[in-house]
Formats: C-alpha cells, sequence, structure tokens
C-alpha cells in the first residue's frame, strides 16, 4: 500500500513540475511551425505557376512580375530552424513573407486590367488555391501562435517554470507579431 501512495504522489509531482509537459510543448511549438512553414512554402509553389498565366496575358507588366518572383526569391531564402527561433529570424522571416504578400496583391491588382486573364481558368483556378492557402497560412499561424503561448506559459509560469530553470533551460519562443506594412490601414483606390 506504501509503494502504491509513493508511486500516486510520485506521479502527480512529475506531471505538475512538468517533467513531460515541457517537452512536449516545444515538441508541439516545432510541429506548429513546421505547419506555417509548409503552407507558405505552398504559397511560394504557386506562384510560378500564376506568373506564367499572367505573363501570358500582360507581357508589358514587367516590373510587377519581376517583383513577384523577386519577393518570393527573398521569402523562401528565409528559413528558421524552429529549434532556434528568435524574434530577429522571426522579423526576418515575416518581413520577407509580407514582402511577397505585397508583391502577390499587386500582381492581382494588374489582372484587373486584363478581362482575358480574369475569364481564364486557369488564373481562376490559380486565384482560389492561393486564397485558400492564405487561409490555410492564417490557421496555421493561429495553431502556431496557440502552441507558443502553451509553451512560453510552462517555461514561465510556477511551477512549471522551476523545473524549466533547473532541467531544460528552454527560453520562452517568440510569437508573430504584425510588421509595419501589415499594420498600415490599406490604400483603396477606384
Amino acid at each position: 500500500m506504501k509503494s502504491l501512495i509513493t508511486l500516486i504522489i510520485g506521479s502527480f509531482f512529475l506531471v505538475s513540475c512538468g517533467i513531460q509537459s515541457i517537452p512536449q510543448a516545444n515538441n508541439s511549438v516545432d510541429a506548429a511551425w513546421a505547419e506555417v512553414e509548409n503552407q507558405y512554402k505552398r504559397r511560394s509553389d504557386l506562384i510560378p505557376n500564376l506568373v506564367n498565366t499572367v505573363k501570358g496575358y500582360a507581357a508589358h507588366e514587367k516590373d510587377t512580375l519581376e517583383g513577384v518572383v523577386n519577393a518570393r526569391a527573398k521569402a523562401t531564402a528565409i528559413t528558421i530552424d524552429p529549434t532556434k527561433l528568435t524574434p530577429e529570424k522571426m522579423k526576418q522571416f515575416q518581413e520577407a513573407q509580407t514582402g511577397l504578400s505585397q508583391a502577390l496583391g499587386k500582381l492581382l491588382v494588374v489582372s484587373e486590367r486584363y478581362p482575358d486573364l480574369k475569364a481564364n481558368q486557369n488564373f481562376q483556378g490559380l486565384q482560389v488555391q492561393l486564397e485558400g492557402t492564405e487561409n490555410r497560412i492564417t490557421v496555421a499561424r493561429a495553431r502556431y501562435i496557440s502552441a507558443v503561448q502553451e509553451f512560453n506559459n510552462l517555461v514561465t509560469v510556477f511551477p512549471t517554470s522551476i523545473t524549466n530553470s533547473v532541467m531544460f533551460h528552454f527560453n520562452p519562443k517568440p510569437q508573430f507579431t504584425a510588421t509595419e506594412e501589415e499594420r498600415k490601414t490599406p490604400e483603396v483606390k477606384f
């Protein structure tokens, strides 16, 4: 009976002090980040097809097309190892993705000038896929934000913060924050 009580108390202690929950939460953050990158990669993979479709209809929109290609190259050049996430690296990643979002927005505005392009089934399909991917990015980012919040609570709030400081030494993970460009109110012109 005494060993059963010791086992129960010991199990309670291990669970309440974060021995398992801190590493599990860290793994959840890594998995959530991988999904964020996966969705950004999906968007990046759609862009060449979108650019080529637009190029066929709007060849003289060279600056816009080059802007999208360059923004894509910059965004895909920045990858982050989830075990080494820092606020600085997160900011770089976000700025590159924001630049790509802005370039894509300009490309879609250009498409409005070309009725044949807007009617093209390939373009319409790509536009729908891109919109769906943007929604997936939003969901993946929300899941990452939630996973980071849970992890950060475990490593900074008593009693699990003591376990973290003694055993694991994890630092809080950085969150997504809006970039300066994302904070600006979009300008609508007719």
